[in-house]
């Protein structure tokens, strides 16, 4: 078997260390004798090289290389948007997840707008209100047994409308906006999450539930992994568990 992993804009949105999502899909894809080859789109790439990809992740980065990126992703979003509704598999952090939705605020007031595949809108409230930050726990809506960990700093509330679901109930943290106890977006086989520093080592059942998805949407079979020796990252789990007073 074989998968191939396209990592949007690598050398602008990759300033929250998410590089370590490529790097725990690869390797436990390898673990599994799976083949995993990792595709870099940066600005001008190759739309084809897109098309031919089966999983996809994008993340976050500061306002001037998102508006860098922001320019590529019009040449591609008819492609992207094609993937997600067929349901190619995706991680989308922060910056990442905000450009699906319709627009971003800033703080100032400006508006960046969004590629408006997703039916969702951030707004920065202003320079003078508190960022959101801190360690966050989060009970995933598509499997009720086992929690996501992970780290949250944004500044921009993001707000859910019709058609998309949360990747999740808020137990520790704040989420979206602080307000309504979600955190993140799912939308058919696409994620969009504030965690990042990275979200997958700390959290290698999401990992492995992303993968599969992949694969069994390119294989068309159901996808059965052998269990991989998890004692680092439960140790980091629980370390987290333990600064938010949770049992995982």
């Amino acid at each position: 078997m074989k998968l191939v992993i396209g990592w949007l804009y690598p050398n602008l949105m990759n300033t929250y260390g998410d590089k370590g999502n490529i790097t725990v899909l690869k390797k436990r894809c390898e673990w599994r004798g799976i083949k995993a080859e990792v595709k870099l789109l940066n600005p001008g790439f190759d739309i084809k090289e897109l098309a031919i990809c089966d999983l996809l992740l994008m993340g976050g980065a500061q306002d001037r290389q998102q508006k860098i990126v922001n320019n590529d992703l019009r040449r591609i979003k008819k492609v992207l948007s094609q993937k997600i509704e067929e349901g190619i598999p995706g991680l989308y952090v922060c910056g990442g997840f905000q450009f699906l939705g319709k627009y971003y605020k800033e703080a100032d007031g400006s508006m960046v707008r969004g590629l408006a595949i997703l039916d969702l809108y951030t707004e920065n409230p202003g320079e003078n209100v508190k960022r959101l930050i801190g360690n966050i726990s989060v009970q995933p809506s598509f499997d009720e047994s086992f929690l996501i960990v992970g780290f949250e700093n944004h500044g921009g509330r993001t707000y859910l409308e019709k058609g998309v679901e949360s990747l999740g109930k808020v137990i520790r943290g704040y989420g979206n906006n602080g307000e309504d106890g979600l955190e993140g977006a799912r939308y058919k086989n696409s994620f969009g999450t504030y965690m990042h520093g990275p979200i997958l080592p700390k959290n290698p059942r999401l990992a492995d539930y992303l993968t599969k998805l992949a694969l069994e949407k390119k294989y068309h079979q159901k996808i059965k992994f052998k269990k991989l020796d998890e004692d680092l990252e439960e140790k980091a789990r629980m370390a987290i568990a333990k600064r938010l007073s949770l049992e995982i």
